[in-house]
């Protein structure tokens, strides 16, 4: 679709840097261990179903296209979170929103807290990831 409409020089960007699920720390793997204990060992995707990783990277995606001129670049990222943070994030997702846990989501909510807290250092949580973007133009010998 985007080769559809996009401007013969446009360039189309996919960033991102995963989510607290993927992120692997001692506080990340602990808070996803009860998530788990909560709605079961897959991830969540929302309340019908679970995630089902892609079988191609989006670079492998972008090279298969007419969009095959990938360059990508790593930014390296720190950020701080507080539990309540951490919580309202989880409040936005797909693999632990408020809907997944029913009538056990203040329950959830609140070993969450304690949790989080017991792996905060001064009340703050450190997440060390990257940053990754993906530039891709046309082939130059493409479209």
């Amino acid at each position: 679709m985007a080769d559809r409409i996009a401007a013969p020089g446009a360039t189309v960007a996919i960033m991102g840097d995963g989510s607290l699920w993927t992120h692997e720390s001692q506080w990340t793997q602990a808070l996803r261990e009860l998530i788990q204990r909560y709605l079961g060992p897959s991830r969540r995707a929302g309340a019908r179903g679970t995630y089902t990783a892609p079988s191609r990277s989006y670079r492998e995606d972008l090279t298969a296209t007419a969009w095959s001129d990938v360059a990508e670049h790593s930014i390296p990222v720190t950020r701080t979170w507080t539990p309540s943070d951490v919580l309202g994030y989880l409040r936005t997702t797909s693999f632990a929103g408020p809907e997944l846990f029913g009538e056990h989501h203040a329950a959830f909510e609140a070993e969450a807290r304690a949790l989080l807290q017991t792996h905060a250092d001064e009340g703050e949580l450190l997440e060390r990831t990257v940053f990754t973007v993906l530039l891709a133009r046309r082939s130059r010998t493409g479209s």
